[in-house]
């Protein structure tokens, strides 16, 4: 693995920046949490995802680069100090053998999903019919968002349902379907089976890449957690907007996936997050293949004084359970 050395100036200028991005990312919903109001959008991305705004915040410069001009104190239990040389000052990294030691079974768990996933073609007609499962004969009171009222009558929307055709391969979404909407499912999707299910077109395999990069942090890099982020605040919009709930109040205007023309608009921006998350998708399978396929212990350093090179384009437990959310 070939190391990127970084003097403090540099660094400091990364997580400034880094820090910065967040703090516009979160700041509404933090000021939405003081105030205690909920949201059925944006509350998604920090109570299914289990990353707190904090955790969000704190860069990580990933595996692979050295930080001059500080000490492991400074950044926790998961760096190390390294020495360079009689004439260079010594260096703090990511701690990448020991994490990899615990977290092994993580991280060639998400391999499995990501490359599967990419293998894979893109299905494009699901048009969301999976957020219209999750209330398809749902009693009015177990309806997850009820302080919204819903587009259609509950007896239309099951009228809908029932003349659609759903596949939905995605078991997150799958395990939130009513019991009567989970016989409709062309699928029946499982955690077992997800690394050879999931696919490229899918909005919610797509959101994941965030939950899969926050798994793999600190061994990738701050920004590349963000990109994810910001991928699935941007997917999520579309989830509900394509939903049977009346979101117009809090600017989500509906696309209408029960005409043709919302079917269309629905395709055309799942397309496009589809491309998105493939370069997504490839930034974390080469930092997961890094980590497996080579050692630390075959490390080239390569010093490069770096002043300012923000990679914008873009603590898990080994559990499998964590890999999962919990509420949608």
């Amino acid at each position: 693995m070939t190391v990127t050395v970084l003097d403090r100036t540099a660094w400091t200028r990364r997580r400034a920046a880094h820090e910065a991005r967040i703090d516009q990312l979160v700041g509404a919903h933090l000021d939405r949490r003081r105030r205690g109001e909920a949201h059925p959008v944006a509350d998604f991305l920090f109570t299914y995802y289990a990353f707190r705004p904090a955790q969000l915040r704190r860069w990580h410069p990933g595996a692979g680069v050295w930080l001059t001009g500080t000490d492991p104190g400074e950044w926790g239990r998961d760096y190390h100090a390294v020495r360079r040389g009689a004439d260079e000052p010594d260096a703090v990294t990511v701690d990448t053998a020991g994490l990899l030691a615990r977290r092994r079974e993580t991280v060639e768990w998400i391999r499995r999903v990501l490359a599967g996933t990419a293998r894979r073609p893109g299905h494009f007609g699901c048009f969301g019919l999976h957020e219209w499962a999750m209330v398809y004969r749902q009693p009015a009171d177990q309806v997850r968002h009820d302080r919204w009222r819903l587009r259609m009558a509950p007896e239309r929307i099951a009228e809908f349902v029932d003349s659609q055709r759903i596949r939905c391969s995605h078991f997150d979404a799958y395990r939130f379907f009513t019991p009567a909407a989970r016989p409709l499912n062309l699928l029946s999707p499982t955690r077992q089976t997800q690394p050879d299910q999931e696919q490229p077109g899918c909005l919610h395999a797509n959101m994941d890449l965030y939950k899969w990069s926050y798994r793999l942090s600190p061994l990738v890099p701050g920004e590349l957690v963000a990109d994810c982020f910001e991928l699935a605040r941007d997917i999520r919009d579309l989830d509900m907007r394509a939903s049977p709930y009346d979101l117009r109040e809090l600017g989500y205007p509906p696309v209408r996936i029960e005409t043709a023309e919302g079917r269309a608009g629905y395709v055309a921006a799942q397309r496009a997050f589809a491309d998105r998350a493939a370069v997504l998708r490839g930034r974390l399978l080469t930092a997961v293949a890094a980590l497996i396929d080579k050692t630390v212990t075959d490390q080239t350093v390569t010093d490069q004084t770096v002043t300012d090179r923000p990679e914008r384009t873009g603590r898990a437990r080994t559990d499998r359970a964590e890999l999962t959310g919990t509420e949608r």
